[in-house]
């Protein structure tokens, strides 16, 4: 650019010292020097109009190289870095409309990997300037880009509920989850200032047993004397008056243990072999006659027994290790007790990352979660969930709807499922606006065809911005989502 700068200076230098010369002679007429004067206006006129297509050309080709360097800076593979870089330059490059005859890229990357260096050149040909001997001009521009991967605290917020059964639904969620975190952590282990955390959720969370400190002084006595012949896995009870909507921690404000307590509901049901028989069904764990206690801990609704039942996966608090991440992934499974109270998944997505809760988690590091304002830091919340908030609805004689961190729907203060649902979604959207106001990262997913268009509404708005709102109806886009999320988590900058 600055050598065709130069040579159109010396050409207008020329016509202006002819011009000079031919005003000096005596001899002519005034012939010459309208001569001269328009060789001037020429080479001005080609000076102005070959001018903006090198410009506008220029302008191109330093866009072009910025997105060339952005896309092989997210490259999670080191090894298409520069295809990825040659293909954006390309496709970006076409924007001249044909104005740049020839262009050309060369990219080098630091040893370590993080540094990316640029330049790129581009011919544009003469129309006017030919006049003065020049046939082309080039243009060169450069660039440089830093592969920062800024600090974060993650959190996958994951629905565990029985509906994900239906469609293989859970395992296309753990498979767009794991490529997430492969995303995020690329080939390695470990990434500076990157920790991790999962987060199944039904009614209820299990935060697992080591946290017996976190209960109260009556739900230490209720794990001590009443769940034998097994042990309290980690389930935990809503805590009342607001407090399921905070992150107060727990030495302010205890929990009571999760404890499904043994009911003794008979029903009539007909089976093609047996007729029509008395049953006894919910969660009859303790025989009334013996005082013998079955307990069948397992994911099954028809025979899970015990003070447990239902009580699925526990949460993963932060850590740095991405084979903890992934394991934890795969660790899930859909549990059909309960029902759907993504307020309260959402509410511990927020407690694991929140500073209030550090040093409470067993299992993560002691200085974790860091503060809100620590510099170069970022907290992410990702939600998903395939259905509505509910219970799963129940005879009045049991209360009206399964056993939940809120006990049953009459002791959630209702007289059916439904208006118990408004509630669960007006606790979700207070749960969001109270995390978003700690200036929390929120991204939320609906998947499936099950969450209805007031569902949907609540997940857009609860997304930090409407970008981080993915519907996915089919496990195709759910990966997708998952994979749009996992790059826009990788951060960078242009540096020069």
């Amino acid at each position: 650019m600055k050598q065709w700068i130069k040579k159109t200076g010396k050409a207008l230098d020329a016509a202006n010292r002819l011009l000079a010369r031919l005003g000096q002679d005596e001899r002519g007429s005034l012939l010459p020097m309208v001569a001269g004067s328009m060789l001037t206006l020429t080479a001005a006129a080609g000076l102005t109009i070959d001018g903006a297509r090198v410009f506008y050309v220029k302008d191109v080709l330093q866009k072009s190289l910025d997105s060339a360097g952005l896309a092989a800076g997210h490259a999670m593979d080191v090894d298409t870095m520069q295809a990825d870089a040659i293909e954006f330059f390309n496709a970006n490059i076409a924007a001249t409309g044909g104005m740049a005859s020839a262009s050309d890229m060369n990219i080098v990357i630091s040893d370590d990997n993080e540094l990316i260096t640029l330049t790129a050149t581009a011919t544009v040909e003469a129309t006017f300037m030919t006049l003065f001997g020049y046939d082309s001009l080039t243009v060169t521009v450069d660039t440089e880009i830093t592969r920062e991967t800024r600090g974060m605290e993650l959190v996958l917020v994951m629905d565990n509920t029985g509906s994900m059964r239906s469609d293989n639904k859970i395992t296309t969620m753990k498979t767009a989850a794991a490529n997430l975190i492969d995303v995020v952590y690329g080939d390695d282990e470990t990434n500076t200032n990157l920790w991790v955390g999962v987060v199944p959720y039904i009614t209820h969370v299990n935060v697992g047993n080591a946290h017996y400190d976190w209960l109260s002084a009556a739900g230490k006595t209720k794990v001590d004397n009443e769940y034998s012949p097994t042990e309290w896995m980690g389930c935990l009870e809503a805590r009342p008056d607001g407090e399921d909507q905070t992150d107060t921690p727990p030495s302010l404000a205890p929990f009571e243990p999760y404890f499904w307590e043994d009911t003794d509901y008979v029903t009539w049901k007909y089976s093609w072999r047996r007729g029509w028989y008395e049953a006894e069904e919910d969660n009859p764990w303790i025989d009334d006659d013996t005082g013998v206690r079955t307990i069948e801990e397992v994911n099954n609704s028809s025979t899970a027994l015990g003070p447990n039942r239902g009580c699925g996966p526990q949460i993963t608090p932060l850590v740095a290790e991405k084979t903890k991440i992934l394991n934890a992934i795969d660790a899930m499974e859909p549990w059909s007790f309960g029902g759907t109270a993504a307020n309260l998944g959402l509410t511990w997505g927020w407690r694991v990352v929140s500073p209030n809760w550090r040093g409470q988690w067993s299992g993560s590091p002691a200085e974790l979660p860091l503060d809100h304002d620590e510099p170069f830091m970022d907290k992410v919340i990702v939600m998903l969930t395939d259905g509505v908030n509910q219970f799963i609805s129940a005879d009045d004689e049991l209360g009206g709807s399964d056993y939940t961190a809120y006990g049953r729907v009459e002791d959630f203060g209702f007289n059916n499922i439904y208006d118990a649902r408004n509630e669960l979604d007006d606790r979700f959207d207070t749960t969001c606006a109270n995390i978003k106001a700690d200036g929390i990262i929120i991204y939320t997913i609906t998947f499936g065809d099950t969450p209805d268009s007031s569902t949907q509404a609540a997940y857009s708005a609860c997304a930090t911005n409407p970008s981080f709102y993915f519907h996915a109806p089919t496990a195709a886009s759910l990966e997708e989502a998952f994979d749009s999320i996992g790059r826009q988590l990788s951060n960078l900058r242009l540096s020069k």
